[in-house]
Protein backbone atom coordinates (compact mmCIF):
# COMPACT_ATOMS: atom_id res chain seq x y z
CA UNK A 1 0.00 0.00 0.00
CA UNK A 2 0.85 3.54 -0.12
CA UNK A 3 1.73 5.99 2.54
CA UNK A 4 -1.18 7.74 1.51
CA UNK A 5 -3.80 4.77 1.17
CA UNK A 6 -2.00 3.88 5.03
CA UNK A 7 -3.48 7.46 5.84
CA UNK A 8 -6.79 6.90 4.76
CA UNK A 9 -6.71 3.42 6.51
CA UNK A 10 -5.22 4.55 9.79
CA UNK A 11 -8.50 8.04 9.59
CA UNK A 12 -10.96 5.09 9.03
CA UNK A 13 -9.55 2.92 12.11
CA UNK A 14 -9.46 6.10 13.92
CA UNK A 15 -12.79 7.27 13.29
CA UNK A 16 -14.89 4.12 13.43
CA UNK A 17 -13.13 3.02 16.84
CA UNK A 18 -13.81 6.87 18.23
CA UNK A 19 -10.31 7.02 19.06
CA UNK A 20 -8.07 10.13 19.65
CA UNK A 21 -4.33 10.32 18.00
CA UNK A 22 -1.04 12.17 19.40
CA UNK A 23 2.15 12.70 17.68
CA UNK A 24 5.24 13.61 19.23
CA UNK A 25 7.60 14.34 16.21
CA UNK A 26 11.22 15.38 16.48
CA UNK A 27 12.93 14.77 13.03
CA UNK A 28 10.30 14.61 10.27
CA UNK A 29 9.48 18.32 12.49
CA UNK A 30 5.90 18.05 11.91
CA UNK A 31 5.32 16.43 8.56
CA UNK A 32 3.51 13.45 9.48
CA UNK A 33 0.78 16.02 11.26
CA UNK A 34 0.70 17.85 8.23
CA UNK A 35 0.04 14.97 6.39
CA UNK A 36 -2.87 14.06 8.42
CA UNK A 37 -3.71 17.16 9.02
CA UNK A 38 -4.47 17.19 5.13
CA UNK A 39 -7.39 15.35 5.50
CA UNK A 40 -10.96 16.82 6.08
CA UNK A 41 -12.76 15.75 9.17
CA UNK A 42 -9.26 14.66 10.93
CA UNK A 43 -10.03 16.96 14.11
CA UNK A 44 -12.42 14.15 14.69
CA UNK A 45 -9.65 11.88 15.47
CA UNK A 46 -6.27 14.23 15.90
CA UNK A 47 -5.44 15.73 19.19
CA UNK A 48 -2.10 17.39 18.54
CA UNK A 49 1.00 17.26 17.82
CA UNK A 50 4.04 18.38 19.52
CA UNK A 51 7.66 18.97 17.38
CA UNK A 52 10.27 18.41 20.00
CA UNK A 53 13.61 18.79 18.18
CA UNK A 54 15.27 19.89 20.72
CA UNK A 55 16.23 17.51 24.48
CA UNK A 56 14.91 20.04 26.13
CA UNK A 57 11.35 20.47 24.64
CA UNK A 58 11.10 16.81 25.04
CA UNK A 59 11.66 17.13 28.50
CA UNK A 60 9.68 20.31 29.91
CA UNK A 61 7.08 19.43 26.91
CA UNK A 62 6.75 15.75 26.19
CA UNK A 63 8.02 14.81 29.98
CA UNK A 64 10.87 12.28 28.65
CA UNK A 65 13.48 11.63 31.84
CA UNK A 66 16.73 13.83 31.45
CA UNK A 67 18.77 10.33 32.34
CA UNK A 68 17.38 8.72 29.70
CA UNK A 69 18.54 11.72 27.20
CA UNK A 70 22.23 10.80 29.21
CA UNK A 71 22.22 7.36 29.11
CA UNK A 72 20.48 6.28 25.94
CA UNK A 73 20.49 9.43 23.89
CA UNK A 74 17.62 11.38 21.85
CA UNK A 75 17.88 8.80 18.77
CA UNK A 76 16.39 5.79 21.14
CA UNK A 77 14.21 3.07 21.41
CA UNK A 78 13.68 4.60 25.14
CA UNK A 79 13.52 7.62 24.58
CA UNK A 80 10.75 7.19 21.45
CA UNK A 81 9.04 5.34 24.35
CA UNK A 82 8.97 8.28 26.33
CA UNK A 83 8.00 10.54 24.05
CA UNK A 84 5.14 8.69 22.31
CA UNK A 85 3.74 8.15 26.38
CA UNK A 86 4.47 11.61 26.74
CA UNK A 87 2.51 12.74 23.93
CA UNK A 88 -0.23 10.57 25.15
CA UNK A 89 -0.65 12.14 28.39
CA UNK A 90 -0.06 15.67 27.20
CA UNK A 91 -3.05 15.25 24.76
CA UNK A 92 -5.50 12.76 26.67
CA UNK A 93 -5.63 10.58 23.52
CA UNK A 94 -6.26 6.87 22.87
CA UNK A 95 -2.85 6.52 20.76
CA UNK A 96 0.22 7.78 20.43
CA UNK A 97 2.74 7.73 17.89
CA UNK A 98 6.52 9.14 18.07
CA UNK A 99 9.53 9.54 15.84
CA UNK A 100 13.02 10.87 16.57
CA UNK A 101 15.86 9.76 14.32
CA UNK A 102 19.23 11.97 12.54
CA UNK A 103 17.67 12.93 9.20
CA UNK A 104 20.95 13.90 7.86
CA UNK A 105 22.88 14.74 6.02
CA UNK A 106 25.19 15.51 9.00
CA UNK A 107 24.64 14.71 12.40
CA UNK A 108 25.15 10.68 12.35
CA UNK A 109 28.27 9.04 13.74
CA UNK A 110 29.65 5.70 13.24
CA UNK A 111 27.11 4.59 16.47
CA UNK A 112 24.19 6.61 15.25
CA UNK A 113 24.49 7.16 11.13
CA UNK A 114 22.86 9.58 9.18
CA UNK A 115 19.10 7.79 8.56
CA UNK A 116 18.73 5.97 12.00
CA UNK A 117 15.42 6.58 13.54
CA UNK A 118 13.34 5.13 16.31
CA UNK A 119 9.69 5.19 16.27
CA UNK A 120 7.13 4.06 19.18
CA UNK A 121 3.49 3.87 19.30
CA UNK A 122 1.55 3.21 22.56
CA UNK A 123 -2.25 2.86 23.24
CA UNK A 124 -1.40 3.24 27.05
CA UNK A 125 -1.20 -0.33 27.33
CA UNK A 126 1.02 -1.60 25.00
CA UNK A 127 4.18 0.24 23.53
CA UNK A 128 5.87 -0.82 20.60
CA UNK A 129 9.27 0.25 19.46
CA UNK A 130 11.50 -0.29 16.59
CA UNK A 131 14.75 0.79 15.29
CA UNK A 132 14.99 1.65 11.07
CA UNK A 133 17.86 2.70 9.49
CA UNK A 134 16.45 4.70 6.20
CA UNK A 135 18.52 5.32 2.90
CA UNK A 136 18.70 8.11 1.50
CA UNK A 137 18.98 11.81 1.61
CA UNK A 138 17.11 14.32 4.16
CA UNK A 139 13.61 14.43 2.17
CA UNK A 140 13.74 10.46 1.42
CA UNK A 141 14.96 9.62 5.13
CA UNK A 142 11.98 12.38 6.92
CA UNK A 143 9.38 10.31 4.31
CA UNK A 144 10.32 6.72 4.89
CA UNK A 145 9.87 7.82 8.79
CA UNK A 146 6.25 8.71 8.05
CA UNK A 147 5.42 5.52 6.15
CA UNK A 148 7.06 3.21 8.73
CA UNK A 149 5.24 4.97 11.97
CA UNK A 150 2.00 5.08 10.48
CA UNK A 151 2.49 1.46 9.59
CA UNK A 152 3.50 1.22 13.11
CA UNK A 153 0.53 2.34 14.69
CA UNK A 154 -1.90 0.14 11.89
CA UNK A 155 0.10 -2.74 13.28
CA UNK A 156 -0.56 -1.97 16.67
CA UNK A 157 -4.52 -1.03 15.83
CA UNK A 158 -5.14 -4.34 14.23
Amino acid sequence: MSLYTDLEVLAGVLESNGLKLALAESCTGGLISSLITDRPGCSSYFMGSAVTYSNEAKVSILGVRESTLIEHGAVSEETAREMAEGALRVYDADVAVAVTGIAGPGGGTDEKPVGLVCIAVTDGNTTVTSMNHFPGDRRQVREATVAAAVRDLLRLLS
